[in-house]
């Protein structure tokens, strides 16, 4: 089966009740989890992102708090898991700030954590990886942001 291009659903959609499109978007979010998250997010938590990167950011201290601290291996793949978190939760708010601030906490956290990144290439290529995606997001806000948001950085 071909999927639809998103002008030929969104002129179908056009064309639906709201009833309808009840019916679509709850059977949509039956299927997947990411589905029903965004749904979640778009009807709940689109108003308040405050909140919305507070629940985030201790979803994030979870992880952290769980990290196997004995292997660097261990803390690579855990480190990604929550990168791949943090991307998830970005993509549903599509703001460059939440995005910002999330990844400016993960980098503050991995910075806590008293692991030397210097000594281990892998850890070190994450950090700055990160760093690169910080500046890449503060790149596209209003000034007064970004000058908000690079001194936060510089105490990275």
């Amino acid at each position: 089966m071909k999927a639809a291009t998103i002008s030929e659903l969104k002129q179908e959609l056009t064309n639906c009740t709201p009833t309808q499109i009840t019916e679509l978007c709850l059977r949509l979010a039956r299927f997947k989890k990411e589905n029903k998250e965004l749904l979640t997010y778009l009807l709940f938590e689109t108003h308040d992102t405050v909140t919305y990167i507070q629940s985030v950011k201790k979803e994030m201290d979870e992880q952290f708090a769980g990290i196997n601290k004995s292997n660097a291996y261990f803390i690579k793949k855990t480190l990604r898991k929550i990168i791949r978190m943090i991307n998830k939760y970005t993509r549903y708010s599509s703001l460059a700030a939440v995005e910002a601030e999330l990844l400016i906490y993960f980098c503050h956290q991995m910075k806590d954590m008293d692991i030397a990144t210097s000594s281990n290439q892998v850890l070190s290529n994450i950090y700055q990886a990160q760093l690169k995606r910080i500046n890449k997001a503060i790149s596209t806000m209003h000034e007064d942001l970004q000058y908000d948001y690079l001194r936060e950085i510089k105490t990275l």
